[in-house]
């Protein structure tokens, strides 16, 4: 009897998914009740392959430093990936109402392993700020957007080492202006602000202020991208440990 409800007890925990924790909600800014239900939905179709809380059964399979999983805002990356089937041969089994689930539940978890130890932020500054700066100058390539004496002055004193960290090495693209360039195989091109893009349509709104609505097959028409933020995802891949350590170490120098 003890054993059948010991069963049923991980059962149920296992057809919730694991969950992330209400500070790791607050802090993504998604809606709990779709949280709840992307767990739900990722445990039953996708836990298999990623584990109940999307570390992995491998380290190819952890999506929680997956580049795609960290460069998505609202579901521009995410979403087009799951409506088209994983792997690409499995038809799509997730509307768009429970892959816009999933993708809530994926961006709390996110935001709670960027966070993760908060309360232990000393245990962060164990790098070497002058390493950190050679870097940010150097290798990095950091000193080609940013300033230490200009838009990140004082950015040492105004956020504590767990957020300064989360936010260079992985910045929330909510806010993120980026620009689309779309070039057909005849007639002008046309350029704006991106508002919208997935596998078939691609909007965006022009100097005018009006929304165009482009439609996308195979490689026609050719679209550029330009993020200001691409620069923190390309480098997340190649970064070690002891670089992460040593530039978040100089950047809480910088007060």
């Amino acid at each position: 009897m003890v054993k059948s409800a010991l069963l049923f007890a991980i059962l149920a925990v296992s057809a919730r998914g694991q969950q992330p924790s209400p500070a790791a909600i607050a802090g993504s800014g998604e809606d709990e009740a779709a949280v709840v239900r992307g767990g739900e939905a990722f445990a039953a179709q996708c836990a298999s392959c990623h584990g109940s809380a999307a570390r992995g059964l491998t380290p190819q399979t952890d999506l929680m430093r997956s580049a795609l999983v960290r460069a998505d805002t609202r579901g521009d990356r995410i979403g087009p990936f799951l409506r088209a089937g994983h792997p690409p041969t499995k038809p799509a089994t997730l509307n768009e109402t429970r892959a816009a689930d999933v993708i809530a539940w994926l961006h709390a978890h996110l935001y709670g392993v960027a966070h993760a130890g908060a309360s232990e932020f000393l245990n962060l500054l164990t790098g070497d700020p002058q390493k950190g700066r050679e870097f940010f100058e150097g290798k990095g390539g950091c000193a080609a957007c940013h300033s230490a004496t200009g838009d990140l002055a004082g950015v040492g004193e105004k956020y504590d080492p767990p957020v300064l960290q989360s936010l260079w090495l992985n910045p929330r693209r909510r806010r993120a202006v980026r620009t689309v360039t779309v070039t057909p195989q005849s007639g002008p091109s046309r350029s704006g602000t991106l508002e919208r893009i997935d596998e078939y349509n691609l909007v965006l709104r022009d100097g005018d202020g009006a929304y165009r609505s482009i439609a996308l097959e195979d490689d026609e028409p050719r679209v550029e991208i330009h993020d200001p933020l691409q620069p923190h995802f390309d480098l997340y891949r190649r970064l070690t440990d002891a670089q992460i350590h040593d530039m978040t170490a100089y950047l809480a120098t910088l007060k």
